[in-house]
């Protein structure tokens, strides 16, 4: 490793931040999956910190960091701004030390993650449309009262609590050989890279570190090209709590040394992922936990040997839940739209809902309009939500329609 990854925490302060976490932090579960091993060509085991308390990984770094202040600093409190996984990881630690807390939130906030971070005992101020406005607010909360600002992830104390989860992966699968994690502003995978390659440096082995990314705000794709910390214009993602704008300082610093690839995934391929969480393993994951499954799912990765992903987190408004579930339905084929033109006459309902049934597609709402864009004076135009067994059946349901003499038209 280079001098710049010096920077970074060393493996005796990580195992010393273990120690220290150990107070409140859960060994989570390492669950196994052979529906993705069949997909990526090796074993996969899921690191299940989307059932930490407080709901992810931040309550690592964020108790960490706490423990290292002074008792001056303690008696000044600390603030926070946070959509919520780093509001909830850091209002639990300052609880559990006795710490006040202000955190500043969105305004708009999900209900559950705003009701959560109250129900820890911290002081919630809604301040601001997004989260970088709630950052700026909570720097000048502690500029004007000398609370002290707990940063999300640029901080050697919450990089080196992140990396706890390294150590913990390596005891529960010694012979790992890849590790796939979600990377936001960097402290989740600057600190596992930091212990996974200090630690399997000691054996002369190495394991290969593989960060994933929302294609609408992956600063770091574009940052580990170029080899400087990148301003990208980041997009609307439904990752989040990955989503930011550019890298942490000491997160880059350490990411360019250690992480030896930088993949994205679209949101159409996290919801998907957080369908299989679902169906095949039982796990509730955020969108932001999910992006390593949607890296194995598109086959952007394969044959890493035995390889450990990353679920870190499942803080999800169930809302939010219902949109996803919908939206990964549709990504996987599972439920399509059908437009269908036809005569303006009695009888054609029936039968396109008869050729649909015998068909074995569910018709869950149908639209029946005379205004369609194209269409002549004698027809109307069908469009029918349908519920599908995934793209074989899709083609059969388009097919038996065809066969009826309909020209349907897909929007999946």
């Amino acid at each position: 490793m280079s001098e710049r990854t010096l920077a970074g925490p060393t493996l005796v302060e990580i195992e010393e931040a273990r120690e220290r976490v150990s107070r409140v932090v859960r060994v989570t579960p390492m669950e196994t999956s052979q529906y993705l091993a069949d997909v990526l060509g090796s074993r996969v085991h899921l690191k299940c910190e989307n059932l930490q308390r407080t709901g992810s990984y931040k309550i690592r770094g964020a108790y960490n960091r706490l423990t290292q202040l002074t008792d001056d600093e303690k008696a000044r409190g600390v603030v926070a701004a946070s959509a919520g996984n780093h509001a909830q990881g850091v209002a639990l630690a300052a609880r559990e030390l006795g710490i006040a807390a202000t955190i500043f939130m969105p305004v708009g906030v999900a209900l559950p993650k705003l009701q959560a971070t109250r129900h820890y005992g911290a002081d919630v101020v809604l301040r601001g449309h997004t989260v970088e406005q709630s950052l700026r607010a909570a720097q000048e909360f502690a500029d004007t009262t000398g609370s002290v600002f707990i940063p999300p992830f640029d901080h050697a104390d919450v990089v080196a609590g992140q990396g706890t989860l390294g150590l913990e992966i390596l005891e529960q699968v010694p012979d790992v050989d890849t590790v796939i994690v979600p990377v936001g502003g960097g402290g989740l995978a600057a600190g596992v890279a930091s212990a996974l390659k200090q630690s399997a440096a000691l054996t002369g082995r190495d394991v290969r570190i593989i960060g994933v990314q929302a294609a609408n705000a992956a600063p770091y794709a574009v940052s580990m090209k170029l080899g400087v910390r990148t301003d990208i214009d980041a997009q609307p993602t439904i990752a989040d709590g990955i989503a930011v704008a550019k890298p942490g300082v000491l997160n880059f610093e350490i990411i360019r040394d250690t992480v030896d690839e930088i993949v994205t995934v679209s949101d159409d391929d996290t919801a998907r992922a957080m369908l299989v969480l679902l169906e095949r393993a039982k796990l509730v994951v955020e969108a932001a936990g999910a992006v390593g499954i949607a890296a194995i799912l598109t086959e952007q990765v394969r044959d890493l040997g035995t390889t450990v992903v990353i679920l870190s987190g499942g803080n999800i408004d169930p809302l939010m839940m219902e949109r996803v579930i919908g939206r990964g339905l549709a990504a996987a084929a599972r439920y399509v739209k059908l437009r269908i033109g036809m005569p303006d006459r009695p009888g054609q309902l029936t039968r396109v809902s008869e050729v649909l049934s015998d068909a074995n597609a569910n018709v869950v709402e149908v639209l029946h309009t005379r205004h369609g864009r194209g269409l002549q004076i004698s027809e109307v135009e069908l469009e029918l939500s349908v519920e599908t067994r995934g793209p074989d059946h899709v083609e059969e349901v388009l097919q038996r329609l065809r066969d009826a003499g309909y020209q349907p038209n897909v929007d999946f």
